[in-house]
């Protein structure tokens, strides 16, 4: 794909999503079948090592600076996006990283950084993942991970959990040169899928992140596997606690996957 194209296309669609209304829920009757699912990529991988890796570097204190840590991280990236100053997510983690720790006066040697950015590359899946995974791909719905990671950072998660087969291709926001909830990030779906929006499910990990979706025109489901308080957006089209839920929702909307 030409850059020139590249850019072409999400200056087009961009544009014309950040002006579209919101979409109804879809009647289930008059749905186009869906044929494609992009994921978050913490609906498929557990966040939750980072914070055991953190207790170790900081004890007693870990969770506090993994909290304030992923909260700036979620900052410094929309942050970054608004305002057209893009870095990898990579980057934006370990810079994350350093205000935290200043902020709540907690030591974390360049050896430690390392390693804490790096935990984020080692995520463990989720128990219910591969199984899913497999039985979407094998009904031949076209899959890919659509994420705010560096292409490296998912390379890494992929190679570590042999799921990189799984996927028809792998969708880091890098390319758009941005982060999601940017509609442009979002359009990355669509163009390299080749399938229209209305057609590729999104399995959102973060509530924000299930509305941004929802904003660009994504059938969303919420896969709220923390129980997390539901934002005051607008509503993803269905939520619930894991990827049996979600297979539920397909089938409640129908999908027809491109048996390759």
């Amino acid at each position: 794909m030409l850059r020139r194209e590249l850019l072409g296309f999400l200056t087009t669609i961009g544009s014309s999503a950040l002006t579209a209304p919101a979409l109804a829920a879809p009647e289930p009757s008059k749905h186009p079948p869906i044929r494609a699912i992009c994921f978050a990529l913490l609906t498929i991988f557990d966040p939750r090592s980072v914070a055991r890796v953190t207790e170790t570097i900081v004890p007693k204190r870990g969770l506090e600076l993994w909290s304030a840590w992923k909260t700036r991280q979620f900052e410094y990236s929309w942050l970054r996006a608004s305002a057209g100053k893009y870095v990898d997510f990579e980057a934006v983690t370990a810079q994350a990283l350093t205000y935290a720790a200043k902020d709540l006066k907690v030591s974390v040697t360049p050896a430690d950084q390392r390693r804490l950015v790096d935990s984020y590359s080692e995520l463990e899946p989720w128990p219910d993942a591969r199984d899913a995974l497999l039985s979407w791909k094998s009904s031949g719905l076209k899959l890919a991970p659509l994420a705010n990671f560096s292409p490296k950072m998912i390379t890494r998660l992929l190679d570590r959990s042999g799921f990189g087969s799984l996927f028809d291709v792998v969708l880091s926001t890098d390319r758009a040169k941005t982060y999601k909830p940017d509609p442009r990030a979002y359009a990355l779906g669509p163009m390299f899928l080749r399938l229209p929006r209305e057609q590729i499910a999104f399995s959102a990990f973060g509530g924000w992140d299930a509305a941004g979706a929802k904003w660009f025109g994504f059938p969303t489901f919420w896969v709220n596997r923390l129980g997390a308080t539901g934002e005051e957006l607008i509503p993803s089209d269905a939520s619930g606690v894991d990827f049996a839920a979600l297979a539920s929702w397909l089938a409640t909307i129908g999908h027809a996957g491109e048996h390759r």
